[in-house]
């Protein structure tokens, strides 16, 4: 699987300040294929979430351009782009942000009745995610009566609900410690070459980075792929 799916095309992100402008992102390339996991990595500050929010239509860049699966977002009404974000963009954070009130299965079929689904599609759809991150038999349970990796693996299954073409994690291990962190991302990396999402994580996981298919590193605004050994199989452990 070779076709792209995430294109940035000369990506600028410029915030104004009383001493002039903060050129946090000056001139980003990058493109992501479907079935394929990219390593965003680099200094704090260096500016990897906002490069994240603005690869996944959360916030306009100062220039250049954003192509999802093919449509290049700047041509895309505010209405088209919302409905870009709900249908082809996954998201997950350092932190689950799962709904309390609701059960494990509830948070992952509920973005799908959002997009139109029936209550049945959606949860057949959440036992099928729920099965696939291991956790069918804590379907029931609430957010609260999760561990801190249950809740991760949950947060991923949302993500994945509505088929997404692309998905966009930031630090999904971060909160997790050694061996959940492990155990999560391999569950996170099997789902993504199985389902042939693209993928764009970024992590200050050097070990897990090395264990994607390629390496980015966002440094003084701007991106510099990291080589790797001819030899190397992706996702060795």
């Amino acid at each position: 699987m070779n076709e792209v799916r995430l294109r940035l095309q000369g990506v600028t992100r410029y915030f104004d300040q009383p001493g002039g402008a903060l050129k946090v992102l000056q001139g980003i390339d990058l493109t992501v294929a479907a079935g394929q996991m990219v390593a965003l990595v680099g200094p704090s500050g260096a500016g990897k979430s906002t490069l994240l929010q603005i690869a996944g239509l959360l916030e306009p860049p100062t220039g250049g351009e954003i192509t999802v699966g093919g449509r290049a977002a700047g041509q895309l009404s505010d209405k088209e782009r919302t409905r870009m974000r709900r249908d082809a963009i996954g998201f997950v954070y350092q932190f689950h942000h799962l709904l309390p009130e609701f059960s494990a299965e509830e948070n992952i079929a509920l973005p799908q009745i959002i997009a139109g689904k029936s209550k049945r599609e959606a949860r057949a759809r959440a036992a099928e995610l729920l099965a696939a991150v291991g956790l069918s038999q804590r379907a029931g349970h609430r957010p609260a009566k999760l561990s801190g990796g249950e809740q991760q693996r949950v947060a991923i299954a949302r993500a994945l609900a509505n088929r997404p073409i692309l998905l966009l994690a930031d630090e999904p291990t971060g909160n997790l410690d050694h061996t959940t962190a492990d155990s999560v991302f391999a569950m996170l990396a099997e789902l993504i070459h199985t389902t042939g999402t693209a993928a764009l994580v970024a992590t200050h996981n050097l070990e897990l980075a090395e264990r994607m298919d390629r390496t980015v590193e966002l440094r003084d605004g701007f991106l510099h792929e990291q080589p790797r050994e001819p030899s190397r199989q992706a996702l060795s452990s």
